[in-house]
């Protein structure tokens, strides 16, 4: 009896040693089959930096930037970051005068570049050379402006943020807040966009008072001054709303200097402006997210030309707008320090 128990646990021992090679040997076997599964084709682990191994291609972008407005350094690191993951080479350049962004949209299409994203805040003169770039067979996107006119120019994608969407929310925040006679600072004269903020200011605001007051973006100084002096003269202002950050940032000054009460918003965010919006000299701001507009126009960009893809379904992708106050700037202040909010 015992020797057949023996037997019999030995029997055991091997059925259950085989099922086990049977089964490892399985595994190994649909392993071997699936190739990839769920890992990075190639056997990659995904420690390659987050780079592709795509074909290097070479894109441009081209904004209507003015020289030493941060809210385009957002803009190009986003798109610096999605140009890097997918192994592009950027070409980035800008100029605020129209003519001369034609020009520089132009020497992009001429250099046979493999895709192209636009700002077009004067679509008329912007939107035929943008139309060229696809007649020649080139991926085009818009981002930031020009959101009611890409799809007449033959663009594929659009992002950004409804300026008149956005305006009206500024609008309703601001009644909300009890502001009821506003100046809206508008630094960008003959800029659809903007004309469209202040439009929807006035409609949100629903009973208020609106005023634009046009100022040179390019010259700080003036901006104080003029700023200033509206201020001294209307002491019944009692809200300013900036369009963009360092126009903001400087309304705080003049406010300070004429003795007036005005309190401060602003459309679009930096790091000295999220400061300033934890210190309380700013009261908020209208977030369209200018890094994750570069992003995305150079990301569709890479999935124009790897596998043909659109992004949007033939609508606008909206990065905004959402409002930054003192009761969640913490959770984008470190984004801000990193020039990346």
């Amino acid at each position: 009896m015992l020797c057949m128990a023996n037997s019999r646990g030995k029997l055991f021992n091997l059925r259950r040693t085989a099922a086990l090679l049977l089964t490892i040997c399985t595994g190994l076997a649909l392993t071997a089959c699936s190739e990839t599964g769920g890992r990075p084709r190639g056997g990659s682990s995904g420690d390659g930096g987050g780079g592709v191994d795509t074909p290097r291609y070479t894109v441009a972008m081209v904004s209507h930037g003015a020289p030493g407005d941060t809210f385009w350094d957002l803009v190009r690191a986003g798109a610096e970051d999605a140009a890097k993951k997918n192994n592009l080479e950027l070409r980035y350049s800008s100029s605020p005068q129209a003519p001369d962004q034609a020009n520089l949209v132009q020497n992009a299409i001429d250099s046979h570049v493999d895709g192209l994203a636009l700002t077009m805040p004067t679509p008329e003169a912007l939107g035929p050379v943008a139309k060229r770039a696809s007649q020649a067979d080139i991926p085009v996107v818009g981002l930031n402006s020009g959101m009611e006119h890409y799809k007449k120019y033959n663009l594929s994608a659009f992002f950004g943020q409804d300026e008149s969407v956005a305006g009206e929310r500024a609008g309703q925040r601001l009644a909300k807040d009890g502001a009821k006679k506003v100046l809206c600072v508008i630094h960008e004269q003959g800029n659809p966009s903007q004309e469209s903020r202040c439009a929807g200011i006035k409609k949100g605001l629903n009973g208020g008072s609106v005023e634009n007051l046009y100022v040179n973006g390019m010259d700080l100084t003036s901006v104080q001054s003029t700023v200033q002096a509206k201020l001294a003269q209307q002491k019944d202002i009692d809200w300013v709303m900036g369009l963009v950050a360092p126009v903001a940032l400087t309304a705080v000054q003049a406010k300070e200097q004429a003795g007036s009460d005005a309190k401060i918003s602003t459309f679009d965010t930096n790091a000295e402006l999220v400061a300033a919006i934890k210190k309380g000299t700013v009261q908020w701001a209208v977030d369209q997210q200018p890094y994750l507009q570069g992003y995305m126009a150079i990301d569709a960009l890479w999935l124009a030309k790897r596998n043909g893809s659109t992004v949007g379904g033939g609508q606008p992708v909206l990065t905004g707008p959402s409002f930054v106050d003192k009761s969640n700037v913490d959770t984008i202040a470190d984004a801000a320090k990193e020039g990346l909010r």
